[in-house]
């Protein structure tokens, strides 16, 4: 285990999930760590000592059932049940397999499956799930339901089991062992199992001193199932003895930031778009007002990762002295890569290489090392083999680092579009460009019969703001508009207009087919 301290004796670093929890627990046990809603105006709260005593009688749970070092299955909306059950499953030496709480019954099963999990500890809003996987998952040997209140022929329940095996449970895992399985959600391809491994996540949420003082009040709006919530909003959050509180859905999200009051957000670009064009309607207005009507006056920090987030938005927020910290990573990487520091921002940077990490470029890919690197994707060899090489991750991401350590990417590698003449164009690269315009919601940019075509959903509420009868022919416009300055290669040729929303992953990116 390896441990190092800051001058003012705060651990800096930690090698194990457990180490996290047990160094907050020891210092701030009788202090709240997880609010939520209980109604719709009522808040209930558990302390950093209610979270390692539930906890560890769940691993006393997973021990006395014979699943201590098995793969366990968790699917479920952010809740602290959801907590307890990582918890209590990473730190007795068993696996945790966080699943996407919005797939059909049949991807779950399969992730199940391929996982090789035998216990499913299961949220009864998704009782399909259990349902289906009693069936057609044999390895299966044990269902939890984290609402349940007693035990019956089809499954366990969460709180009854905690209670029948009250009681401490002393384990240190071994900072390379096996600590997590997560399947990405990416925009392409077949979901993939990333194993990572105790020092992965746990020196990945802690090697960084972003100087966020300790007892910091947050909102965790993120899919829990994530790795970007599980190491930002969780064991950050852990590490600095954060009180997390828990959005209960992202239509509430507005109402929830009045309620818990929180001073940071960890969101994805999407969320940071939408909210800053609802801002932009109140551009007229006094930025503070505007600012503690919509946040609070204590807010001050978003935390953006998953995608890349124009520039622009970094200067709106700073209007209404709210400072944007962008960052970027994957779920290979456990999962942050770089991130910008409130004292040291790069507008078209994302960010500064996290100290666990270097990285170079191989023909325009970026290619990542360090403590935070998968192990590989579970029992898919060929998979892994491509990705690694020789300890560097392959990122799939076109960018570069410049001296001090700031990256910047210009598209996915996958993405790439080839023009006639042999040029690559970087399809993201455009999709920002055109996001800039009001009348943009969505966009997707890519190449159809040898020509660069982009695909739009209009903002339906801007269209009704100002009245546009004649939507493709704006958007058209917006187009036009964007071609005269482009480079021949750069230039779009063809337009589509949605009438839908694109399909999007749980972290809101758009998939791309």
């Amino acid at each position: 285990m390896i441990l190092k301290q800051r001058k003012d004796g705060k651990y800096m670093l930690c090698s194990t999930v457990r180490q996290i929890l047990v160094n907050t627990e020891e210092k701030y046990g009788p202090e709240d760590a997880i609010r939520y809603k209980v109604s719709k105006n009522e808040i209930a709260s558990k302390t950093y000592s209610q979270l390692r005593e539930d906890s560890e009688s769940f691993s006393r749970v997973l021990q006395d059932l014979g699943e201590q070092g098995k793969h366990i299955a968790v699917i479920g909306m952010t809740s602290y049940a959801w907590l307890v059950a990582y918890f209590g499953t990473v730190n007795s030496g068993s696996v945790v397999v966080p699943l996407d709480v919005n797939l059909p019954a049949e991807d779950v099963c399969d992730l199940i499956a391929r996982s090789d999990s035998t216990v499913l500890v299961y949220d009864e809003m998704r009782k399909d799930v259990a349902a289906m996987a009693k069936e057609h998952c044999p390895q299966l040997k044990t269902l939890i339901s984290m609402q349940q209140q007693e035990h019956d022929d089809h499954a366990c329940g969460f709180w009854k089991l905690l209670e029948e095996h009250r009681g401490s449970f002393d384990y240190t895992p071994d900072p390379d062992q096996l600590c997590t399985i997560m399947f990405t959600s990416g925009t392409t391809g077949k979901s993939k199992g990333v194993m990572l491994t105790h020092r992965n996540v746990a020196e990945n949420a802690t090697c960084l001193d972003m100087k966020i003082p300790e007892r910091i009040v947050i909102m965790t709006v993120l899919p829990i199932h994530h790795a970007y919530c599980l190491s930002m909003d969780i064991l950050k959050g852990v590490s600095l003895a954060a009180v997390i509180c828990i959005n209960d859905s992202l239509l509430r999200v507005a109402k929830n930031i009045k309620l818990f009051k929180p001073e940071m957000i960890l969101m994805v670009p999407l969320m940071i778009e939408t909210m800053a064009k609802k801002l932009e309607e109140a551009s007229l207005l006094p930025a503070k007002i505007v600012k503690n009507q919509v946040f609070g006056k204590q807010f001050h920090t978003i935390c953006s990762g998953g995608a890349y987030l124009d520039p622009s938005y970094i200067d709106l927020f700073k209007k209404y002295d709210i400072t944007i910290q962008q960052g970027y990573g994957m779920t290979e990487c456990s999962p942050v890569i770089s991130i910008s520091q409130k004292w040291n921002i790069r507008k078209d940077s994302v960010g500064q290489l996290v100290p666990n990490c270097q990285a170079k470029t191989v023909d325009g890919e970026l290619w990542v090392k360090g403590s935070s690197v998968m192990q590989g994707y579970y029992k898919m060899p060929e998979e892994t083999a491509e990705t690694l090489e020789d300890g560097w991750l392959k990122t799939g991401d076109l960018g570069y680092v410049d001296e001090d350590g700031f990256v910047y990417l210009t598209g996915r590698k996958k993405n790439l579009i080839i023009t006639k003449n042999g040029e690559n164009v970087s399809p993201e690269e455009l999709e920002n460009a055109l996001s800039t315009n009001r009348l943009v919601g969505e966009v997707l940019v890519r190449d159809h019969n040898g020509v660069i075509e982009a695909e739009i959903y209009p903002d339906q509420d801007y269209v009704k703001k100002k009245r546009i009868k004649d939507v493709k022919a704006s958007l058209q416009e917006v187009i036009d508009q964007y071609n005269k300055t482009a480079a021949p290669q750069k230039k779009i040729y063809s337009l589509i207009v949605r009438d839908t929303e694109f399909e999007k992953t749980t972290t809101r990116k758009i998939k791309r087919f």
